[in-house]
């Protein structure tokens, strides 16, 4: 075989190599079937699955594997109606697993900081209880409010938004503090 060939050869096998190297470790979201070890460099590559364009659009909603399950929630939406500015207002959600499979919680998010949710760590067994507990602090937000709580979950969908709604006024506090007359050197 002429020289030019072998090393034309030698080089785009070397490139190759280095491709599919660099592929491996740069994507932790594509998966490699590894063939056999062979002594044959004629060996066929390595067959590569991966994910779709919508898998890797980071606005997914987040998928829990294994078996799913299915959760019913004694009430989706909770009022508090009218309460103070900085104060704190807990709920608690009860839920049931009416699956078949054990329930999973993966993660509950508030829609901000202002509500800050806690839920159970541990599989829920078909047909049992559990609580997402909801704490909603104001702050000094005022007004009609409505927020948000996402529990994703190995359920179908993934995810079960819960809502804290109230009405936050500013409280006598703070009326008092902004109706009394400023004193000075008294």
């Amino acid at each position: 075989m002429n020289d030019n060939v072998k090393t034309g050869l030698l080089v785009a096998f070397s490139i190759l190599t280095l491709v599919n190297t660099v592929m491996i470790f740069s994507d932790d979201d594509v998966s490699y079937d590894r063939p056999e070890r062979s002594a044959s460099i004629t060996s066929p590559a390595p067959a590569v699955t991966t994910n779709t364009a919508a898998d890797n659009n980071a606005n997914v909603i987040p998928q829990n594997v294994g078996p799913k399950t299915s959760i019913q929630f004694a009430e989706m939406e909770h009022d508090f109606g009218t309460i103070e500015q900085n104060t704190t207002n807990p709920k608690v959600f009860t839920f049931t697993n009416t699956g078949s499979e054990p329930l999973i919680i993966s993660d509950a998010k508030g829609s901000c900081g202002c509500t800050v949710p806690e839920y159970p760590r541990q599989p829920i067994a078909p047909g049992e209880t559990g609580e997402i507990k909801v704490v909603y602090s104001p702050g000094t937000q005022a007004n009609q409010q409505t927020k948000s709580v996402t529990i994703t979950a190995n359920t179908e969908p993934a995810t079960t938004v819960l809502r804290v709604k109230a009405n936050v006024t500013p409280g006598e506090n703070a009326e008092a503090a902004t109706s009394a007359p400023l004193q000075i050197g008294g």
